[in-house]
């Protein structure tokens, strides 16, 4: 049930039997050399499809833009900044808040857009409401620990491929990822963190001083099938059907 596609009568008469409404964000970013910068866009609109055919829940419009700051120099990447991104949403929950809804349940691609619905989580349980971050990658750990991945690697490979594998360009798949260090003794282990001594440090960096393809984590792509892809992206979508239906249970103070 998508809101774009129904008339004002329409909405009207849903908020009078439902408080609860679906909304979808991503990014465009650089995924690595071989993942279409749409990535974290793409997969929450196949999950939506597959979403949409087993449940009856208000689906809005997916913001396909996201807070990109430490991947912002890779060519192509839209970099929303966290206060402007903030200040979008916001207007967006306030204007399905005015019609009537109090879950609000958002299914994020990105992990730059998290602390934005942690914020307006907050903000709106004050007034009645809940706010419930479907993180994707992360929920899919937890379905399946073999499907665990970084930025750009098997995981999200795996999903791209699920979706269409014309966008995975094959050919960039390189071979083992390297990090840039600081030091011989300050070791770069991912996005921020750093090794020395067995203790991780944060130093923040820009990803393109980390590693010039921009994916990094565990899951090399070249691991990554469409049978992984399917079968992850189904699960995952099935299971946030689910979890609606169990939503809709709680009651508001």
């Amino acid at each position: 049930m998508r809101l774009s596609h129904m008339t004002w009568p329409q909405v009207e008469t849903y908020f009078k039997g439902s408080d609860m409404v679906l909304l979808s964000i991503g990014s465009i970013e650089s995924h690595g050399r071989h993942m279409p910068l749409g990535t974290d866009t793409i997969i929450p609109e196949h999950l939506l499809e597959k979403i949409e055919k087993k449940s009856d829940v208000l689906i809005a419009p997916t913001i396909p833009f996201g807070a990109c700051q430490s991947l912002a120099p890779f060519p192509g990447t839209i970099d929303i900044d966290q206060e402007i991104l903030y200040q979008f949403c916001r207007q967006i929950f306030e204007s399905l808040y005015a019609h009537g809804a109090r879950k609000f349940v958002v299914l994020n691609g990105h992990g730059g857009n998290i602390g934005i619905f942690t914020r307006l989580g907050l903000e709106y349980e004050k007034r009645g409401c809940l706010v419930a971050c479907l993180n994707w990658w992360l929920m899919a750990w937890d379905m399946n620990p073999a499907w665990k991945g970084g930025h750009g690697g098997g995981e999200e490979t795996a999903a791209i491929l699920g979706i269409d594998p014309s966008l995975v360009d094959r050919s960039e798949i390189g071979g083992d990822l390297k990090l840039f260090n600081l030091t011989e003794n300050l070791k770069a282990t991912g996005f921020r963190s750093v090794e020395y001594k067995g203790v991780s440090v944060d130093i923040i960096r820009s990803t393109p001083h980390v590693t010039d393809s921009g994916w990094i984590g565990p899951d090399h792509p070249n691991t990554a099938t469409e049978e992984w892809g399917r079968e992850m992206l189904q699960t995952t979508a099935d299971y946030i059907v689910d979890f609606m239906e169990e939503f809709k249970k709680v009651k508001l103070g």
